[in-house]
C-alpha cells in the first residue's frame, strides 16, 4: 500500500510540473519541505512555497520521467526519479516522510545531467 501512495505524490509532484501548478506542488510537499542543487553553476535553495513560485510561473509543459528506484524503510522513503523539465534532464533524489497515513516530499536534491 505505501509503495502506491508514494508512485502516487510523486505522480502529483511531475503533473505539478506539467500543468506550471502551485496547487500540487505543495499537495506533492511537506508545508516544510526544500528543493537543493546546483542550475547553471549557481546553488539553488528553495522552500516549498519558493518552488511552488517557480513551478507556477512557467508555462504547462510535458515532463518525460522514469522511477529509478524506491526504498522504503517504516515511514520514510526515497525515491530516484529522472525527468526532462523545462529542456534540462534533472536526476531528483526525493525523501519522503509519512505523517499521518500521509506521505509528501520532504527534501528534493536535484542533478543536472549533461
Amino acid at each position: 500500500m505505501s509503495l502506491e501512495k508514494i508512485q502516487s505524490v510523486v505522480e502529483v509532484y511531475i503533473d505539478s510540473m506539467k500543468e506550471a501548478s502551485a496547487e500540487k506542488v505543495k499537495e506533492a510537499f511537506h508545508p516544510n519541505g526544500s528543493v537543493v542543487g546546483h542550475l547553471h553553476g549557481d546553488f539553488l535553495e528553495m522552500s516549498t512555497d519558493d518552488f511552488a513560485g517557480f513551478v507556477s510561473s512557467q508555462e504547462p509543459s510535458d515532463v518525460e520521467f522514469e522511477i529509478l528506484s524506491t526504498e522504503i524503510h517504516g515511514t520514510t522513503a526515497s525515491v530516484k526519479v529522472r525527468d526532462k523539465y523545462l529542456g534540462i534532464t534533472f536526476l531528483d533524489t526525493l525523501s519522503l516522510i509519512e505523517i499521518d497515513n500521509e506521505w509528501s516530499i520532504y527534501s528534493k536534491l536535484f542533478h543536472v545531467e549533461e
